[in-house]
């Protein structure tokens, strides 16, 4: 088990497309195991292997959320392997997103608020399934990376650019802070 570095804008993998994952085997479940870590550690709900430098059509998903109103965090872990929307509601709803490659940056997106999504999952077994609310943004998000999309490319095009200045500054004020 160990930290994967995550990829930043504008390295450019984030915006190949993902190859798809051939086999479901030992080697994968380290890279799941290791996904795991990394988005726990960032922190974040979702991770996408092309984020951690891996071009593959896989995903982790933990969304973390509350056992009950005022209660301790859990962890759900999902696993989607090689993730497809097969349908997406009319209906929409905005979320404020955010993503590990893109730090400390937020705006309002617009999606689909239901899709129906068919994955392998983790054991190697095809699935089906509906989701709305943050679930549904949250694999939309990832999927979106898997395509090589990112959730800036959803704003105009004068978002999206103070986005990318603001993160570019960030970065040039922490490397200029660690020379210090």
């Amino acid at each position: 088990m160990g930290l994967l570095p995550i990829i930043e804008i504008p390295d450019p993998i984030l915006r190949t497309q993902s190859e798809p994952v051939e086999r479901v085997d030992r080697e994968l479940g380290r890279l799941i195991s290791d996904m795991f870590d990394t988005m726990y550690a960032a922190p974040g709900i979702g991770l996408a292997a092309v984020q951690v430098a891996v071009p593959r059509r896989l995903l982790v998903i933990d969304l973390q959320e509350p056992e009950e109103e005022g209660g301790e965090a859990v962890k759900r872990p999902h696993v989607f392997i090689n993730p497809e929307i097969l349908h997406a509601s009319d209906a929409r709803k905005t979320y404020n997103e955010g993503c590990l490659s893109i730090p400390e940056q937020y705006a309002e997106v617009e999606r689909p608020d239901v899709v129906r999504i068919r994955w392998t999952d983790a054991d190697g077994a095809v699935r089906e399934g509906e989701f709305d609310g943050l679930m549904s943004v949250c694999l939309q998000h990832e999927i979106d990376h898997l395509n090589g999309v990112l959730f800036i490319d959803h704003l105009s095009r004068l978002k999206r650019d103070m986005v990318v200045r603001k993160v570019m500054k960030a970065r040039r004020e922490r490397e200029k802070a660690a020379i210090l």
